[in-house]
């Protein structure tokens, strides 16, 4: 049941990137850039975690924990939008700091650097190499930012692949913009 949610997941974020993609083929040849504009988009970010069963025998033996599969996630994304199209597509680069499991009495660290794309109505996806005692792996995401003036509230998908298992983060936070 866990693998085929887990199938479904990676499913749907692949579609995601492969029509994201697409779309970016679409565009015409040529077609200039705006001058590099950096703007910050960084902010607190909170969601939950689902492990594996085979990440939670791994936490198990290597740190002789017992975790439930479902942890709480506590952090900051350090955001920079560092390119815009005349579409309003940007490019985005993100490190993003969580500190799952503390609703279990423990602190599982994790760092994740992703590089993506936005489109003008808030649709990103991103990939990035993330580092966990839960594993190493590739995390896919994907996601929508909702805007209130110059509030933004982000609202993502993650899926680390690991050898130890696959994790699925389901993130929410908010940020301003700052030049």
């Amino acid at each position: 049941m866990v693998k085929a949610r887990m199938n479904r997941v990676v499913a749907i974020v692949t579609g995601i990137l492969v029509v994201a993609s697409s779309a970016a083929h679409a565009q015409v040849v040529g077609q200039s850039q705006r001058p590099p504009e950096t703007m910050s988009l960084s902010g607190p970010r909170a969601g939950i975690t689902f492990l594996s069963p085979s990440v939670v025998d791994q936490i198990r033996q290597d740190y002789n924990r017992d975790l439930n599969p479902v942890i709480s996630q506590f952090g900051w994304q350090f955001e920079k939008r560092f390119m815009t199209s005349d579409t309003g597509a940007t490019a985005v680069t993100e490190w993003v700091v969580l500190f799952g499991g503390v609703d279990q009495g423990v602190v599982i660290p994790s760092l994740t650097w992703l590089l993506g794309m936005r489109t003008v109505g808030g649709i990103e996806i991103a990939a990035g190499p993330n580092l966990s005692p839960a594993g190493a792996g590739v995390a896919l995401a994907a996601g929508v930012t909702m805007r209130a003036g110059n509030l933004n509230v982000p609202f993502n998908v993650a899926v680390v692949p690991s050898e130890n298992g696959p994790r699925v983060s389901f993130l929410l936070g908010f940020n301003a913009k700052r030049r």
